[in-house]
């Protein structure tokens, strides 16, 4: 073989005249392949964006039904018709008034403190009021002035008065004293008026109290400015005599409050201890939103040991009427808008809470009765969480698989 290398041919001038001519690419042809590029370009964005906005959606439900506490929910036991039951009610005082000062200037000095029983008229305050009082000394003067201008011209209407019958003045000029003499009784009137309201502003200046009972708020001092009207309370006088005890009673059971009918009351500061009521009057309508009938309950408080403010529970006792329901007490969930049990129901194909506000009656200490509030139907949820709220998503066990499995 040959060791020579071979010579690369060089193209000849007749292969450069038989070569395919190459056109170059039209500016129309480039416009259309860009914005296929861009349209796919697009279309891939959105597809990705779609993608990931539809993860982040099933993240968050997945998230969310993971966060769903998990919950058994029952039917409640049916128990015996409703004989009796409890309920809250709110004790206030039968007359509650505060005391505002009707004049402005400074508190001179004050009787009564707080706890202190008051009988009515008795004094409470004294107030310093040098401005009015100035007012009024400058009134009265003008009083005595407009006394004096209208006593003379009434003398000389009635001179005139009776000169004009001799013909000795005119008819106009006796008018005119007559005219004068109303107008300066009118003026007098007037100041009267006004010295009246001043000496009623400066009767202001003792605050009196205005029924007997207890000051159960002083919120003055010695020499602190008092100003007129109801910006700034002065004291806080009760009635406790006598107690109103205000209940909330179930439609259920409106008809069966009779004005006159004993109720006992008890508290929980007291236990064992039952004070008797007396049923004294009705709102006489049904509230519409929590379908219940406001009742006043009076109690004797003379011996001073029942106080303004605290919680009371109400014994009723009605007719068999209604249908009671059992559940254990820790079903029951206590919120500052009062007692509440929580069922489950079903919106949207999922599960949710929903807080009723419950009666109870009976009370053993593990069950207790409701006696408004549930039906039948409901699923109420067994021991639920302290931070359950209404509609809150939860997840609903089945009761026997959680008994087998040994409550895990």
């Amino acid at each position: 073989m040959s060791n020579e290398p071979t010579e690369t041919p060089q193209p000849t001038k007749h292969d450069a005249m038989n070569a395919p001519d190459q056109k170059p690419i039209s500016p129309r042809l480039a416009s259309l392949v860009g914005a296929l590029l861009l349209v796919v370009a697009v279309v891939l964005a959105i597809i990705g964006i779609v993608g990931r906005k539809s993860a982040d959606a099933v993240l968050a439900e997945r998230t969310q039904e993971l966060a769903a506490p998990t919950v058994i929910a029952l039917a409640p036991k049916t128990g015996a018709p409703v004989s009796s039951f409890m309920l809250p009610g709110n004790v206030s005082a039968f007359t509650d008034a505060p005391i505002y000062a009707r004049t402005s200037g400074y508190l001179k000095r004050w009787y009564f403190d707080i706890g202190a029983p008051v009988k009515k008229g008795a004094l409470l305050a004294e107030i310093s009021t040098p401005e009015l009082d100035q007012q009024l000394a400058q009134t009265e003067s003008d009083l005595a002035t407009a006394q004096a201008t209208a006593n003379n011209a009434r003398i000389q209407a009635d001179r005139y008065s009776g000169l004009v019958k001799t013909d000795a003045v005119s008819q106009q000029d006796t008018d005119t004293y007559v005219n004068q003499a109303a107008a300066t009784a009118a003026a007098v009137r007037s100041a009267q008026a006004n010295v009246q309201r001043l000496r009623e502003l400066q009767s202001f200046e003792k605050i009196y109290a205005p029924f007997d009972g207890v000051i159960t708020a002083r919120t003055v001092d010695t020499g602190q400015l008092i100003d007129t009207g109801a910006g700034h309370e002065l004291f806080h006088l009760q009635a406790l005599g006598t107690l109103r005890v205000y209940a909330n009673l179930p439609q259920a059971f409106a008809q069966s409050a009779k004005r006159g009918m004993k109720i006992d009351l008890t508290f929980a500061d007291r236990p064992g201890k039952v004070y008797a009521g007396t049923l004294t009057r009705t709102a006489d309508a049904i509230d519409p939103a929590s379908r219940t009938l406001l009742v006043e309950v009076d109690v004797d408080n003379r011996n001073g040991e029942l106080l303004p403010g605290a919680l009371a529970q109400v014994h009723f006792k009605t007719p068999k009427v209604g249908q009671a329901f059992l559940l254990p007490v820790s079903a029951l969930i206590f919120r500052k808008e009062g007692m509440r049990v929580a069922i489950a129901e079903s919106k949207d194909g999922a599960a949710v809470a929903h807080l009723v506000p419950v009666v109870i009656g009976q009370d053993d200490g593990a069950n207790v009765e409701i006696v408004s509030g549930l039906s039948a139907t409901d699923r109420v949820i067994q021991d639920p969480p302290d931070s359950l709220i209404e509609g809150e998503k939860v997840a609903v066990v089945d009761a026997a698989n959680t008994a087998a499995s040994g409550g895990k």
